[in-house]
């Protein structure tokens, strides 16, 4: 089953070289084992659009949908055998969030059936 892994983390403290060679080295850990199927930083929350639909319009806003601490900074999806497997890959993705503890949200895909 494939799993996307949401990494939360405080934007100031996910830029360094130590961090990125963290994801790297789960990256290669994963594509060696032949489980990885994508994984991707995401620019700022600057960058960011929001678009809502009210009364059948769209209202398109600058910045993410809501204020937090922590930010959502990227993802990985992993093919997993089940979900003590995927709570073992989080364990190895770098992230910061509040008080220093990770923030990974681990949620499995749908497959969509064929058209």
């Amino acid at each position: 089953m494939r799993y996307i892994f949401l990494i939360y983390t405080r934007e100031a403290d996910r830029n360094g070289e130590s961090v990125r060679e963290r994801h790297y080295a789960v990256m290669d850990a994963a594509s060696a084992r032949g489980v990885l199927v994508a994984a991707q930083p995401l620019q700022e929350t600057s960058t960011a659009t929001t678009v809502r639909m009210t009364e059948g319009k769209p209202l398109i806003t600058d910045g993410p949908f809501a204020e937090t601490k922590e930010q959502l900074a990227g993802y990985y999806i992993i093919d997993c055998k089940d979900l003590d497997e995927a709570i073992e890959w989080a364990k190895k993705i770098p992230t910061t969030c509040q008080g220093g503890a990770g923030c990974i949200e681990i949620r499995p895909l749908h497959e969509l059936p064929p058209r």
